[in-house]
């Protein structure tokens, strides 16, 4: 199986792909939900995620270390990572903006800090089977604030380098799967 890059649009039905792809492979999954409930809205949308996945799945929620993750996950499993949207978010957001800051400083701080967790987390990755779930910042316009423009292009960066190393790439849209690499 080797790595599934899953990319798509908000709510194009990215995670319910991924879990397919992850039934199917008919081997244990682990999965790592990277979200913070931080509100009701997000609340509602976690006990969505969950409803629709078997039951059996084992379940590990981790918003930042993802490496230690990888070490936990028994040989023979698969692991999906729901979502890199929200883990980079949570890498950009541990260390915010301070008032007065230089916004190119803490830019280049925090794109730093995902560079070397990406590296990592994906060096420990390739001997995994894992199905990643990610949003596509692509096909949208330049965020006019500066964490705005951080966020797309870390999340942009992260996507490529996933996508250089996955051995398939899917784009869903509308709920509409496309096989785009493998």
């Amino acid at each position: 199986m080797g790595i599934r890059l899953v990319t798509g649009g908000v709510r194009s039905g990215k995670s319910r792909f991924a879990e397919s792809l992850c039934v199917k492979e008919g081997k244990p999954v682990v999965y790592l939900a990277t979200s913070q409930v931080v509100d009701d809205e997000m609340k509602a949308r976690v006990i969505a995620h969950q409803r629709q996945r078997p039951k059996e799945w084992e379940v590990k929620e981790e918003a930042f270390d993802l490496v230690g993750v990888i070490t936990e996950i028994p040989t023979g499993s698969v692991l999906l990572v729901d979502s890199l949207t929200a883990w980079v978010s949570n890498l950009l957001m541990s260390e915010p903006l301070a008032e007065g800051e230089d916004p190119s400083r803490w830019r280049s701080r925090r794109l730093a800090q995902v560079e070397s967790h990406v590296h990592a987390w994906l060096d420990r990755l390739a001997a995994r089977d894992a199905v990643i779930v990610t949003d596509e910042v692509g096909l949208g316009g330049v965020s006019m604030h500066p964490i705005g423009r951080c966020f797309q292009d870390a999340l942009g960066w992260v996507n490529q380098e996933v996508a250089l190393r996955a051995d398939e790439v899917w784009f869903v849209v509308s709920g509409v799967p496309w096989r785009v690499k493998g």
